[in-house]
């Protein structure tokens, strides 16, 4: 596979990144109040622009990816969701996909997060043969661990990214 296929939910449209999608995303990840659970540093236009291409690599390389998610009725940006493979030396997250997503603050307690990740699960689920899905969270953002709860990923144990405390969940994939 060398690009995500399109998924649609009843509110969002989940597509492959674009390079005209570039300013959106350097917006996302110049949020200070976005990545405050993400690292808590913005990025910078480079950072961002390595981003975009090694989203583009996840899905020549591995099959799986991240997608832009957008507003179904209206095409805005609200955000990324999907699945990465990130190297982050992280024994529990190695051989399995890691769930991520990031919303821009309009989208912020809406359920977009929830309706975005679960379509990327329900895809996992029916195109990977991943013997578990895992993400990481910082304690911190409640939002983030609900959603995760809610889309069936439980706790598995706290590790540090860096500096950073995380805690680690898994969920074991439905099969169609």
């Amino acid at each position: 596979m060398t690009d995500a296929p399109i998924l649609r939910t009843d509110r969002l449209t989940l597509r492959p990144h674009r390079i005209d999608d570039f300013p959106q995303c350097r917006a996302l990840w110049a949020d200070p109040g976005v990545v405050r659970h993400i690292g808590g540093t913005p990025q910078d236009a480079q950072a961002v622009w390595f981003r975009l291409l090694r989203y583009a690599g996840m899905w020549s390389l591995l099959g799986y990816g991240m997608w832009v998610v957008e507003d179904r009725a209206t095409g805005g940006f609200l955000g990324e969701a999907g699945l990465l493979s990130a190297a982050r030396g992280i024994a529990e997250l190695e051989g399995v996909p890691e769930a991520g997503w990031v919303l821009a603050p309009p989208a912020w307690g809406k359920g977009i997060a929830s309706e975005a990740v679960g379509a990327v699960l329900r895809w996992a689920d029916a195109h990977l043969d991943a013997p578990s899905i895992r993400c990481i969270i910082e304690p911190g953002n409640a939002a983030s661990v609900r959603v995760a709860e809610r889309l069936g990923f439980q706790a598995m144990g706290d590790a540090r990214l860096g500096e950073a405390p995380i805690r680690l969940f898994d969920r074991t994939p439905l099969r169609p």
